[in-house]
């Protein structure tokens, strides 16, 4: 459905090269989630991909034709995007936002019909946003504004979405929500890329993950065949464990180089860590004192930092 070969991208002709030759596919039925750190070119990649940003180099052919030969209304029809940090547009309401995505659909004469508000009323029903319709966009939250631009490329009616960073500003809920209803589009044939930072939820929702490391593919298959601490570790730098997911199996990251005060060995309560000891002397380079833990285990004594206040002043 979407395919991109030989990318390269620069913002100028003269400008830095931010993608060095990238090649990605995406097929109906697919959720792919492109992760990658900050300013990996994660968002360029998608601009070149919605056709708003040539590239140096390479072709991007939607259901087999360039991308760049397609006017913006038949683009739109077939690619609908979610943008990163969308400004958020004053003196309009959530209802009137929704219905610009209607604007590739729109006939001859530009008025919206019946059935142009009945799409946007029902995307932001499956948003959960049809209690924002009324309000202006200006006096919406980030979360709430992030579901009513989701409804807005939902009523677009495109098969192939483009998705930057759709968790950005929505409580647990609403996003686990959203990703469910992204879930049940997928299902029906859509074919979805999102950007993302979440790598364990990546897992959850795709069913491909692509790693893009300086303007490079650095691995993209299968979540089980790329989610492991080697490809994680040369994608972000960073150590981690896996572990399963209680409820799938699925892997799920935790990160090995945590700094808080219960990895210190601090008190919950901002005392002594255990066993008396400073804070900064119960940690070997990062890591709890295992013996100081077996030590209190051993007594029948939970680590003082896991103690309920009270528990803890009573033992000060």
């Amino acid at each position: 459905m979407l395919r991109a070969t030989g990318i390269r991208a620069a913002y100028g002709r003269s400008g830095r090269e931010i993608l060095h030759g990238v090649d990605i596919s995406l097929q109906p039925g697919e959720a792919v989630a492109l992760l990658g750190p900050n300013g990996s070119g994660k968002t360029t990649l998608l601009r070149v991909l919605a056709g708003s940003l040539p590239p140096l180099a390479g072709t991007v052919c939607l259901q087999g034709e360039d991308i760049l030969r397609l006017s913006p209304r038949e683009r739109a029809r077939r690619v609908a995007v979610l943008s990163q940090r969308s400004a958020a547009p004053q003196g309009m309401t959530a209802l009137q936002l929704v219905l610009l995505g209607r604007y590739p659909w729109l006939g001859w004469w530009g008025g919206y019909s019946v059935g142009d508000r009945r799409a946007a009323c029902a995307a932001l029903e499956e948003t959960g946003a049809l209690a924002l319709a009324g309000r202006q966009v200006s006096e919406l939250s980030g979360g709430e504004l992030q579901r009513v631009a989701l409804a807005r490329i939902l009523a677009q009616q495109s098969p192939v979405l483009l998705l930057d960073e759709l968790a950005a500003g929505l409580d647990l809920a609403r996003m686990l929500e959203l990703f469910d209803l992204l879930e049940r589009r997928r299902r029906a044939g859509a074919a979805l890329l999102l950007v993302m930072h979440d790598c364990n939820l990546a897992a959850q929702y795709a069913t491909r993950l692509l790693g893009l490391r300086e303007g490079r593919v650095i691995f993209d298959g299968p979540v089980r065949r790329c989610f492991t601490a080697e490809r994680l570790r040369a994608l972000y730098d960073v150590e981690v464990r896996l572990v399963a997911h209680p409820a799938n199996g699925l892997p799920q990251a935790l990160p090995l180089r945590p700094r808080g005060p219960a990895y210190r060995g601090e008190a919950a309560c901002g005392g002594a860590a255990p066993g008396g000891m400073p804070p900064g002397d119960a940690t070997r380079g990062g890591a709890i004192r295992e013996d100081i833990v077996s030590e209190e285990a051993s007594r029948g004594d939970r680590p003082r930092g896991d103690r309920p206040c009270g528990e803890a002043a009573r033992d000060s």
